[in-house]
């Protein structure tokens, strides 16, 4: 991972699922994720469930996707939403976060494409995304998303939106 300082992890035994992880990462302007340390622990019901991350910063799909793995997600990232579309039509997932603004197919128009895939119609949606003016958290709603959250984000608040969804 760029700019990884230092990774701590700990398993609190004899429970498998109590889990503290401390990670420290020099701060960057460029993927709107600042996650400079979080305190995460496994969520049971991720175990055996897949995610698809779509951004077209690495640092972001790279931070999320450590995020997922550590609550227990097996992930897939991809960097743009035709690749996304792509995944999503060879494998199935459990749950899809992807950002807005990319280039070429934005988010907006990947939600709607996925949402036509047999199988979409209604695995959870989360828009991660800079997008944070009044009306776009509608906008990701009409198109098809479950949920808006907007960068940075909460790793705790995501996990717990997803285990909401």
């Amino acid at each position: 991972m760029r700019d990884h300082y230092l990774s701590l992890d700990a398993r609190f035994y004899p429970s498998p699922i109590h889990h503290f992880s401390q990670m420290f990462f020099k701060a960057t302007d460029q993927g709107g994720i600042f996650l400079t340390s979080a305190k995460l622990i496994q969520r049971p019901g991720a175990t055996g469930k897949t995610a698809l991350v779509v951004d077209d910063v690495a640092d972001v799909t790279e931070m999320l996707s450590v995020l997922l793995t550590q609550a227990g997600y097996t992930v897939v990232t991809a960097s743009s939403a035709p690749q996304a579309l792509g995944a999503a039509e060879d494998q199935q997932f459990d749950v899809i976060i992807s950002d807005i603004g990319m280039p070429g197919m934005n988010g907006y128009q990947l939600a709607r494409e996925i949402r036509l895939l047999p199988g979409y119609a209604s695995v959870p949606m989360v828009a991660v995304t800079g997008y944070s003016m009044f009306d776009d958290r509608e906008r990701s709603m009409s198109a098809g998303f479950n949920a808006h959250l907007t960068k940075p984000i909460d790793p705790r608040e995501l996990l717990d939106l997803i285990e909401q969804l």
